[in-house]
């Protein structure tokens, strides 16, 4: 350990935040447990007001956000996990609608400022350099901007490559801690994300370059991919799915435009296993979220592949991933950054995955989306769509074209109300179109 580092409590280093301040907390797995406990026990003894706190998907409670503590913390988050999501829902906290790619621009550019970051690192190395690990996203633009950075430094942070280093004399106050980083476990594919994630496999050629989501659907999707060769990753994030590809040689980025031979991402989510695969690897890079989520970036991997998941898909191919009418439940994401960056590049498939019905057999696939849903994904975006019942290709098809696609991938319970939607929407020229291969 660096002997110039003096370390104090959690509680003496929130000492710093001051009401009014804007606060980043670094993401996932690294959100900064002790530091998190302290800022809200501030809170509740009333010493702070209107501080408004900052963050991506965080995995772990977040006690800022509860409606206790209104006009002390505001969460206005960029992304609404299911940690903050009835809080966000019911009003106690918001959400910033923003491309996951331009987060770090909201810093950078000035549009938020960053008062006091507060993040996780690996221990120091003999160069005087700390790794974010697991987080990289937006927290190290909230770095580089913060009046303050206050770290935590706990040794079961992964030393991570790429982006993730920085130095000591960024950093002005630090702390210690040896809790182990949350983990993310995801239940095993259903037999419906089984079948979309066969659909999807399908459309994956070899020598392709994955983006996945989180869920089930992409670790169903990874699961069918044993006999491909010469993958390669430039995403978002990943998780446990893609170890056992490693493992075999299926991914190895021998095929990619950038970054050859190296896997992409800006954050994990997942087992203490991807935590300890990154861990001293200069196998995997972790980025900043301004070079994985760039389209341009995206685009220069062929056959780049980015498989994303919908709420609600209208039969004209509009793609609603971020609330449920007027209810928000997750975020814009990155779906957009590699949907666009994925249809330009050379051989690239941007494809949206979904199961045909909601847990309760309503369908996901509707004649129009519902009153306030919101368009992630635009029609002119869209082209391939995937469900348990197949895969169809929208792009270039016209707007009657795309609702015989569509509803052809349709749960056949409600194909019948579906066609009868588009028949009175389209008119009676409707009948007479034939879908195209």
């Amino acid at each position: 350990m660096n002997p110039n580092i003096k370390f104090v409590s959690p509680n003496e280093a929130v000492k710093v935040i001051k009401s009014g301040d804007h606060v980043h907390l670094s993401s996932v797995a690294s959100a900064p447990r002790i530091l998190i406990d302290a800022m809200v026990e501030r809170g509740r003894n009333k010493e702070l007001k209107n501080v408004h706190v900052h963050h991506l998907h965080t995995e772990g409670p977040a006690p800022y956000a509860a409606p206790e503590f209104e006009g002390i913390f505001q969460l206005d988050s960029f992304f609404v996990g299911g940690n903050v999501r009835k809080v966000t829902q019911s009003g106690y906290a918001d959400y910033i609608p923003i491309f996951l790619s331009e987060t770090q621009r909201l810093y950078r550019a000035g549009v938020l400022p960053c008062d006091v970051a507060m993040i996780q690192v690996s221990p120091v190395d003999k160069h005087g350099y700390v790794s974010l690990g697991t987080s990289v996203d937006a927290t190290l633009a909230a770095v580089e901007c913060a009046k303050t950075v206050i770290a935590v430094i706990n040794p079961n942070v992964p030393r991570a490559f790429g982006d993730a280093f920085i130095h000591i004399s960024q950093i002005d106050i630090f702390c210690e801690d040896n809790t182990p980083l949350q983990e993310a476990h995801f239940a095993v594919p259903n037999e419906i994300e089984t079948q979309i994630g066969k659909n999807c496999a399908a459309l994956i050629e070899d020598g392709a370059c994955l983006q996945m989501g989180i869920g089930s659907i992409p670790n169903a999707v990874l699961a069918q991919l044993t006999n491909h060769k010469d993958l390669g990753i430039h995403t978002e994030m990943f998780a446990d799915g893609v170890l056992p590809l490693v493992e075999s040689g299926v991914i190895n980025g021998r095929n990619k435009g950038t970054d050859k031979g190296k896997m992409v991402s800006t954050f994990l989510m997942g087992s203490q296993k991807v935590y300890d695969f990154i861990d001293n690897n200069p196998g995997v890079l972790m980025m900043d979220v301004g070079y994985t989520n760039d389209p341009y970036i995206i685009a220069k991997n062929p056959k780049m592949t980015a498989i994303n998941s919908a709420l609600q898909v209208d039969i004209t191919g509009q793609v609603c991933a971020d609330s449920l009418g007027t209810t928000f439940y997750s975020g814009v994401g990155g779906q957009i950054d590699f949907i666009y960056g994925a249809s330009q590049s050379k051989g690239g498939k941007a494809i949206i995955a979904m199961p045909s019905v909601t847990n309760k057999g309503v369908s996901k696939i509707a004649p129009v989306l519902n009153a306030g849903a919101g368009v992630v994904t635009t029609r002119a975006h869209m082209h391939y769509f995937v469900t348990e019942y197949g895969a169809v290709d929208l792009y270039g098809k016209s707007l009657q074209e795309r609702a015989k696609a569509i509803i052809s991938v349709a749960h056949p319970d409600h194909r019948e109300a579906l066609e009868k939607a588009a028949f009175e929407r389209f008119g009676s020229h409707y009948q007479y179109i034939k879908m195209q291969d």
